[in-house]
């Protein structure tokens, strides 16, 4: 494969990925290749190269005779992954509570101030970016970003449902203050209140998934 095609095919995987994940296309909408190839002007090529690599993500779901459809969001795996981030980001911060270097401490402060300021104009897509950056940067503070590279690889149902939270309520303060007090444990080495406050902060999506089952049955997989 020339370095143009593959280059096609991995703008197009992007593209379409990152509109599964913010719920632009919603779980359950069909597509199909000839839409895509003429939406994006390219050959089928890239776009069913691309379309089998979200299937094996878990993200598109392929019926012989029947067409493709973006997948519903399995409330399994979204717990699963949740149980995985939770075990991890525990000891996560237990560490940055040990030692946390002052750059990654001076870039959550500033995630900290954008995420505050996205109280005042809602943008779901920015608010959701910087929480990943956030619980990112802690994770690269303690030399543990391929962890996080791991988690990433199983987030896909679990962060449609956060995304989805995210857009169908705009009272993000709980979530920030939860932040804010995660990043006061870790300056004041105080190991246990930080586990503490992970902990429950990743305890909403249960809470959280409940809702949202009964507000968009539509996009769960029963």
């Amino acid at each position: 494969m020339n370095k143009q095609a593959s280059s096609t095919r991995d703008v197009v995987y992007a593209t379409l990925k990152q509109l599964i994940l913010s719920l632009k296309l919603p779980p359950g909408t069909a597509i199909s290749e000839k839409e895509i190839s003429l939406e994006f002007q390219v050959s089928r090529t890239p776009v069913r190269e691309s379309f089998v690599r979200l299937a094996q993500e878990g993200l598109l779901e392929v019926y012989p005779q029947r067409g493709t459809y973006v997948s519903l969001i399995q409330v399994d795996l979204v717990e699963e992954a949740r149980f995985m981030r939770e075990q991890l980001e525990r000891a996560v911060i237990r560490l940055a509570c040990e030692h946390f270097p002052d750059q990654e401490m001076i870039l959550l402060e500033q995630n900290l101030a954008q995420q505050q300021a996205c109280l005042l104009q809602p943008d779901d897509e920015r608010m959701f970016q910087l929480d990943e950056e956030f619980h990112s940067t802690l994770f690269a503070g303690c030399n543990k970003s391929k962890t996080w590279t791991v988690i990433q690889q199983m987030n896909v149902h679990l962060n449609r449902s956060r995304m989805l939270r995210l857009s169908s309520d705009h009272q993000w303060d709980h979530l920030i203050e939860q932040h804010r007090s995660m990043v006061e444990a870790i300056q004041q080495h105080d190991a246990q209140t930080a586990e503490r406050i992970m902990q429950e902060h990743l305890h909403l999506t249960v809470t959280d998934l409940a809702i949202l089952q009964d507000t968009y049955p539509s996009y769960f997989q029963q």
